[in-house]
């Protein structure tokens, strides 16, 4: 079933600011749509506000549920929830304003104010110009990256979050097996990597409050540095080097490879600022592992949002199109596994 694009409009956004601000006017105008989101939606506006308790301008950002998702991914509520809880520990993050119910857009939503700059990955791994001193910058997101792991369970504010049983590399694993096993094309290459995954697994670190999607693209960056950190809807608790790999790992250096702090930095500053933050040494022999798991979770995902467009559940030239990004994750793959020992990163012979 083909669902109908959401309609946002400037009058309802400015009926439900004047409510929560107890404003006697809202104007709302300059009503944009921003570019990426394929699991949500981001809308800019702009508001002038008069009386209430937060008269003035306000520019804002209005994120709300796509007409379709990712079962995994967290709906509006609990994203709010997670921002507040960033926002109130000095995270670089967009403050949280208000959360909506599906009553206004037929989905939920929440508005937020809106930071400047760009979050475009391509531009940000091409261009030097932006986020300013790129030393800087990869040691900043580092020492952000560590004050989102100082979060540990149980955390009252994250209700929603269950403390998990098993080890994350092992959840992930299953995981991913239980989606390739039902799945009706064969992808014997994953498999293969789910293997490698499953007999190298190394002990759990600790256990965190974990952005899990943290990657050039899901922050902001200004030409001075670092403005907000975006798109929390896969946040849990994890093993903080599934963050760590995620971010180092070259699927997600948008082609600027020797920047192997996700395309903008060296591995080096990324390691400084987290460690300068965390007081702990990244065990960087594990971190290879987490770099390979993040391969085949994105492999995953690139499969389900392919998926999406296919059947008819959303149509969209950007979800067919990362469904073709998973033969080359599989290529880089079988190079990272087949003749290297996880926890040396040294070569191993076949026998």
């Amino acid at each position: 079933m083909i669902k109908q694009p959401i309609e946002i409009t400037t009058q309802a956004i400015a009926d439900f600011i004047q409510q929560k601000t107890g404003a006697t006017l809202v104007t709302v105008e300059h009503l944009k749509r921003l570019s990426g989101g394929a699991i949500q939606q981001n809308w800019a506006f702009d508001a002038m506000i008069e009386g209430g308790d937060m008269p003035g301008k306000l520019e804002g950002v209005l994120r709300a549920d796509a007409p379709s998702g990712v079962a995994i991914s967290h709906g509006r509520d609990d994203e709010f929830a997670l921002f507040k809880l960033m926002y109130d520990a000095g995270v670089c993050v967009p403050e949280p304003l208000w959360q909506g119910d599906e009553a206004l857009f037929n989905v939920a939503f929440f508005i937020m104010r809106r930071v400047e700059g760009t979050a475009a990955a391509h531009r940000l791994a091409k261009d030097d110009s932006l986020g300013g001193d790129r030393r800087k910058l990869a040691q900043t997101l580092g020492r952000e990256l560590a004050k989102i792991h100082a979060i540990r369970p149980p955390e009252p504010r994250l209700p929603f979050l269950e403390v998990p049983a098993k080890p994350a590399a092992a959840i992930l694993i299953e995981r991913a097996r239980a989606f390739l096993d039902q799945h009706p094309t064969p992808y014997p290459a994953l498999e293969w990597v789910l293997c490698w995954l499953e007999d190298t697994m190394p002990e759990q670190t600790q256990l965190s409050l974990c952005h899990r999607d943290f990657r050039t693209g899901n922050y902001m960056v200004d030409e001075q540095g670092l403005t907000g950190i975006l798109d929390w809807e896969f946040a849990d608790w994890s093993d903080p080097l599934e963050d760590i790999g995620w971010f180092c790992a070259k699927c997600w250096r948008f082609g600027n490879d020797a920047a192997e702090a996700g395309g903008i930095g060296s591995r080096e500053d990324f390691y400084q600022g987290y460690e300068g933050v965390s007081g702990q040494p990244i065990p960087k022999d594990l971190v290879h592992y987490w770099e390979v798991m993040a391969h085949l979770n994105w492999a995953v995902i690139a499969i389900q949002q392919a998926e999406r467009h296919n059947s008819g559940e959303e149509l969209s030239l950007e979800l067919a199109l990362t469904g073709h990004m998973v033969p080359k994750l599989e290529a880089e793959m079988l190079k990272m596994t087949l003749h290297v020992n996880p926890n040396t990163k040294k070569e191993v012979s076949d026998a």
